[in-house]
């Protein structure tokens, strides 16, 4: 178990330096949580940050569970077979992309996120988010990344379920993680301190 992001940012900064033997890697951070984790790390590799936002998509019934995930330029990820399992019908889909598209574009605003700085084309990028249950968000943020055409794509993650980590093996140059638990309902579980990252805190870490 973690103290805080702080902690397992440092952790986690010092594997991926030890990990990766290149020197040219850009950070990307996975707004909120995974920004405190990116800009300690990005600081720690001495090199740039970039901040991206990802809203998860919820259940009907349980908002916590993720189904899917909408990042920059509408980009979506889908869940299929939970999709399917859960008979979630077009309709709820539809309206559900609508919300948290609108979320994305004012975030973008708020934080004053320029998606055309956003290029990582022939860059090795490495990929930071607090922890990952079931993927849904890194999903999203992958398939908007490759879609840059980085020369390499590394996700890095404090923690991150057993199951997880061998079903997106596939998806991620390298997966550099600390923990890799069997048993896993939620990130928090993993932390002695998870306070939720406010807005003004974000503005804070990019701007320093």
């Amino acid at each position: 178990m973690f103290e805080n992001r702080e902690e397992a940012a440092r952790k986690l900064a010092f594997k991926i330096k030890r990990t990766l033997k290149e020197k040219d890697y850009l950070v990307v951070g996975i707004i909120r949580g995974g920004i405190v984790l990116a800009k300690i790390i990005a600081d720690y590799l001495n090199t740039s940050l970039y901040p991206l936002i990802i809203r998860k998509i919820g259940a009907p019934y349980n908002r916590e569970l993720a189904i899917g995930a909408i990042g920059p330029g509408g980009i979506v990820y889908w869940d299929k077979e939970l999709v399917k399992r859960l008979k979630i019908n077009t309709s709820y889909r539809i309206d559900a992309l609508k919300e948290k598209g609108k979320e994305v574009k004012n975030l973008e605003k708020k934080f004053s996120i320029n998606k055309k700085g956003l290029d990582f084309r022939d860059k090795r990028v490495i990929l930071v988010d607090d922890g990952v249950a079931t993927g849904t968000t890194v999903l999203c943020a992958e398939n908007f990344l490759k879609m840059q055409k980085p020369k390499q794509l590394i996700l890095a993650t404090p923690v991150i379920s057993k199951e997880s980590y061998i079903n997106m093996a596939k998806y991620f140059d390298n997966i550099i993680t600390l923990e890799k638990p069997l048993n896993f309902s939620a990130v928090g579980q993993f932390y002695k301190d998870f306070p939720q990252v406010e807005d003004e805190e974000v503005i804070a870490l990019m701007s320093s």
